[in-house]
C-alpha cells in the first residue's frame, strides 16, 4: 500500500477470570502501560478508547469478557514493530494465562488516512473474516506483503482457522 491508505487492526480475547481476579492483575495493571507504549511507537495513528481510558469496558456481542482492541496505524511495518519488537511482545506471550482460546482473534483492513473506525466495524471485520476467510474486507498478516515476525513469533495466522 502507499502513503495514501492507513492499516486498521482489530483483535479480541476473552478473559478467563474477572478483571479484578487477583490472576488477572499482571495483564490488568499493564493495560495503560501497552497503551501508551503503542502511543509512542512511531508509526501510531489512534486507538479505541472509552470512558476508562482503553476499550476494555466495551465488550463484544454483549459478552463484557470478550475484550476488544482497535488501533489505526500509518503501515504495517509500524504495528509489527510495537505487536512483536517491543514489550508488548512479553505480554503477547503470556496470553494463555489469561485468555480463552479464540479461534480468530485479529483482522487488519486498509483505511484512508483519517479514518477512525468504530467498534462495530471492528466486530463486522473480524466476523467476516472468521465467517468467509481473507478478502480485501479483512485480512491476517499472512496476506500483507512483507509482513515477517508474525511467522517468526508463530503467531497462528488467521487463514489456517477461517479457512
Amino acid at each position: 500500500m502507499t502513503g495514501v491508505r492507513h492499516l486498521a487492526q482489530f483483535n479480541i480475547a476473552r478473559i478467563k477470570y474477572p478483571l479484578d481476579d487477583a490472576r488477572m492483575a499482571e495483564f490488568v495493571g499493564n493495560v495503560d502501560r501497552i497503551n501508551g507504549l503503542a502511543e509512542r511507537v512511531e508509526g501510531f495513528v489512534w486507538r479505541l478508547k472509552g470512558d476508562s481510558g482503553n476499550a476494555m469496558d466495551m465488550g463484544v456481542h454483549g459478552d463484557k469478557r470478550v475484550l476488544p482492541n482497535l488501533t489505526v496505524w500509518e503501515n504495517v511495518q509500524a504495528l509489527e514493530r510495537f505487536v512483536w519488537k517491543t514489550l508488548h511482545y512479553r505480554f503477547y506471550q503470556k496470553r494463555e494465562e489469561w485468555f480463552e482460546h479464540i479461534e480468530v482473534t485479529n483482522a487488519l483492513w486498509w483505511v484512508d488516512v483519517g479514518a477512525r473506525p468504530s467498534l462495530d466495524e471492528g466486530i463486522a471485520r473480524l466476523d467476516h473474516l472468521t465467517q468467509n476467510g481473507p478478502t480485501d474486507f479483512a485480512f491476517g498478516w499472512q496476506q500483507i506483503a512483507g509482513a515477517q515476525h508474525w511467522k517468526t513469533a508463530r503467531c497462528p495466522a488467521p487463514s489456517e482457522h477461517a479457512a
